[in-house]
């Protein structure tokens, strides 16, 4: 069974070189083992969704910029998430502010190509479907 994602669940891009922390702000007054709980649309860039370190999607324009003026050379740039659509699919039987609670199993897409996944859930105790 998935469980439920909740402020400081640690991420993963594919396209990121290192992970990241989930950012959940309390005004949708839930609290799952003490900390704000996730529902999908906690997708909001540089609010919930931090920097993966560097980029190393072609995608990205500054990635792509930076690798073309290195000859062709893949040239990694900071992170700069942009991820416009919220995760998919959630948990539907359970609704947090009338949108589907965030389980460990959801995935995020960025618009450079990555796939941002819930490598540890911020919690241990609490399971959603």
């Amino acid at each position: 069974m998935p469980l439920q994602v909740c402020n400081n669940a640690v991420l993963m891009c594919t396209m990121g070189v290192a992970p990241s922390n989930l950012v959940v702000t309390p005004e949708k007054m839930v609290n799952t083992s003490f900390q704000p709980a996730a529902n999908i649309m906690d997708h909001v860039p540089m609010k919930n969704i931090m920097p993966f370190g560097m980029c190393i999607s072609p995608a990205n324009p500054q990635v792509a910029a930076a690798t073309a003026a290195a000859l062709g050379v893949l040239t990694p740039q900071p992170c700069i998430p942009n991820t416009p659509a919220p995760w998919t699919p959630g948990s539907p039987t359970i609704l947090l502010k009338n949108f589907p609670a965030l389980n460990n199993t959801s995935t995020l897409n960025c618009l450079w190509a990555g796939v941002i996944t819930v490598q540890f859930p911020g919690q241990t105790t609490h399971i959603i479907p």
